[in-house]
């Protein structure tokens, strides 16, 4: 148990400008991680080992990417109790992002509004702070799995943007466990325009075969996963179902279990917050408006997948019920970011708990 309740913590988070208690947050992890004052925010990781894309998780509940761009906290984010973290998105180039301000909380609906821009430091450097990470360098039966969150830079043109995955890809491979292709931000210009039939075959097949390449070369297939938008119908849903499981089978037409998806990102949609301040802000809207139409897409993949295709659900998780929502949805893992701001690291806990005991009824 952490010796310092969110509770009193975040009244002074939440008495800053948003980006600016979230970085002075991720100052402070990024100095007291792999040290004493760990005791300050830790807690022990509920056990709940699944085996979910060919890997071990100790337990269904990770960290989603967007909340430590830069890779720079892996560890101190690790000690919350998490079974995996995502950093990123990360892009070839290092780029400033959209101009400030560009994230706006609604307190009132549990959520976040940002425009962020995949603001971050470059590869290299985000592959410098990922190989820093003690869990990395010394990992442990049970050790937290590790996604690596790419994308495009935006001065890259989108129809140059596959060129940006691949080299991303290329330096994320050997330290991942696995990789996320991120075509579902609203604050890229053009980006969910990969998200079409043409556009996501054209990636996939792009990816898969440089997967092939680097699989060859390192001995190691780390399974990928697609990151895709909430504010989807059901044909285009219907659509991304059938590329991934064209791009997700063996050479016998079965699922190797080597490509996953994540639903899903934040959603451009204000239906749920109107009338609220910032609810006009551009970008994109998280937290617990997202819930039932992240379950949506869920449930919609989950039927057009097949009950062992790897799905991995993200958005509007606030308590131990809504986590199991998701799995109840067809989720095999639960991401969490915006509760994290909302509730601190005591819902790590609280959702793992709560799908232990939901799955072993």
């Amino acid at each position: 148990m952490s010796l310092l309740p969110y509770a009193l913590a975040r009244p002074v988070l939440f008495g800053m400008d948003p980006e600016t208690a979230h970085e002075r947050t991720l100052e402070a992890l990024a100095r007291v991680q792999n040290t004493p004052l760990t005791c300050l925010y830790g807690q022990a990781r509920v056990s709940d080992p699944v085996t979910v894309a060919g890997l071990q998780f100790p337990n269904r509940v990770g960290l989603a990417a967007g909340l430590d761009k830069n890779a720079r906290c892996i560890d101190g984010l690790a000690a919350m109790g998490f079974g995996f973290i995502e950093v990123g998105t990360v892009t070839p180039l290092g780029q400033p992002g959209n101009p400030k301000p560009r994230m706006f909380r609604l307190p009132q609906a549990h959520a976040l509004i940002n425009r962020l821009g995949f603001n971050n430091d470059g590869l290299d450097a985000f592959l410098a702070n990922v190989q820093r990470a003690r869990c990395r360098r010394e990992p442990g039966p049970g050790s937290v799995r590790l996604g690596l969150n790419i994308g495009k830079n935006a001065s890259t043109p989108i129809e140059r943007a596959n060129d940006d995955y691949l080299t991303c890809l290329e330096g994320v491979y050997p330290h991942a466990d696995y990789v996320t292709v991120n075509i579902s931000s609203p604050n890229t210009q053009n980006l969910r325009s990969l998200q079409g039939d043409a556009a996501l075959d054209a990636l996939l097949g792009a990816i898969a075969e440089r997967r092939e390449q680097l699989a060859q070369r390192s001995g190691r297939r780390i399974p990928v996963f697609v990151k895709i938008a909430p504010d989807l119908d059901e044909t285009q849903i219907g659509v991304i179902a059938s590329t991934l499981l064209r791009y997700g089978a063996d050479g016998n037409g079965r699922s190797d279990n080597s490509l996953g998806v994540i639903a899903t990102n934040t959603t451009l949609s204000r239906e749920a917050v109107q009338g609220l301040p910032h609810a006009g802000e551009a970008g994109g809207l998280s937290g617990a408006p997202v819930l039932e139409a992240s379950n949506r897409v869920i449930r919609a993949l989950r039927s057009a997948l097949g009950p062992s295709f790897p799905i991995i659900g993200v958005g509007g998780v606030l308590s131990g019920a809504d986590a199991v929502s998701k799995m109840q949805a067809g989720a095999d893992l639960v991401q969490i970011y915006t509760g994290l701001i909302y509730r601190g690291p005591a819902l790590v806990r609280e959702a793992a708990e709560a799908i232990r005991q939901a799955c072993r009824r």
